[in-house]
């Protein structure tokens, strides 16, 4: 026959039903009640009524419901994790023989994500990007999300035993090249935790520019130099010719004057002379 299955959280306080109950004009002194686990394990057992044995390990953490004979376990814990039957007898009659599945969780810690810079430029930042969550139970899947893209992380697992707590790591190397979001899920039994971390590429360095072409920078050169060559020769010989035409000019200037001045003088000896 299939098992039941009973599912709790370490911590908590869980119900684990027998395959019979006690009639109300009955009662438990008839009965021999036996809560195993694994078959050999006696967790709790009752005979005419009172309890006869308890394992050391369920001390102050269990009881039985005198009437439908259900087992309570608070706290439960991750080592109570198994299969556990329940027989009842009466009159040295099985009356009853059915096992149960006990699956015990624990939850994960909210994940915590870590960048740490391993290579910086100006086009891209290397990243080591690490996702860590521990104290959970069964072994968790961690799983990632880069803005929208589902990312794979290297993942490693840390636990004493198959009954034990888990600590789970995941590292992811990227090149960040502008500022993206990332998100680390672990999850186990149906249950999820997730935590969110903006990434940000941290060199925006100015890139240099590049340099013209060597035959730019020759023709660049030579028309320099013919600049100044032609500014040159203009401020040597420019000054010489204006000043040549402007002796001529004056030259011609004093010529007139010459002869104008000497006309009147030869018409006053002419008058004179006919006097």
């Amino acid at each position: 026959l299939e098992k039941k299955v009973v599912k709790g959280k370490m911590g908590e306080k869980v119900s684990l039903p027998c395959c019979h109950e006690i009639p109300s004009s009955e009662s438990l002194q008839k009965y021999r009640v036996y809560w195993q686990k694994n078959i050999t394990d006696v967790v709790l057992a009752y005979s005419e009524g009172n309890m006869i044995s308890k394992h050391e390990r369920y001390q102050n953490r269990t009881e039985m419901d005198p009437r439908n004979l259900t087992l309570w376990i608070s706290p439960v814990e991750i080592l109570d994790n198994g299969s556990y039957q329940c027989v009842v007898q009466r009159n040295s009659i099985v009356v009853c023989d059915e096992s149960v599945l006990l699956f015990v969780t624990a939850d994960f810690s909210n994940p915590n994500i870590t960048a740490e810079v391993s290579a910086d430029s100006c086009d891209s930042t290397e990243m080591v990007i690490t996702c860590s969550s521990h104290g959970g139970f069964p072994k968790p899947k961690i799983s990632g999300v880069l803005n929208n893209m589902s990312v794979e992380w290297n993942a490693s697992w840390v636990s004493e035993s198959s009954f034990s707590p888990y600590n789970v790591t995941g590292k992811l190397v990227l090149n960040v090249t502008k500022d993206i979001n990332i998100t680390c899920s672990v999850e186990h039994s149906g249950f999820a935790k997730s935590t969110s971390l903006l990434l940000k590429k941290t060199n925006d360095c100015i890139v240099p520019p590049v340099p013209p072409p060597y035959n730019v920078i020759t023709a660049s050169i030579i028309i320099v130099i013919t600049f100044l060559l032609a500014i040159t020769l203009a401020a040597r010989y420019l000054p010489r010719h204006v000043c040549s035409h402007c002796c001529k000019h004056q030259d011609s200037v004093e010529e007139g004057v010459k002869e104008y001045t000497k006309a009147p003088l030869s018409k006053v000896t002419a008058e004179t002379s006919s006097v």
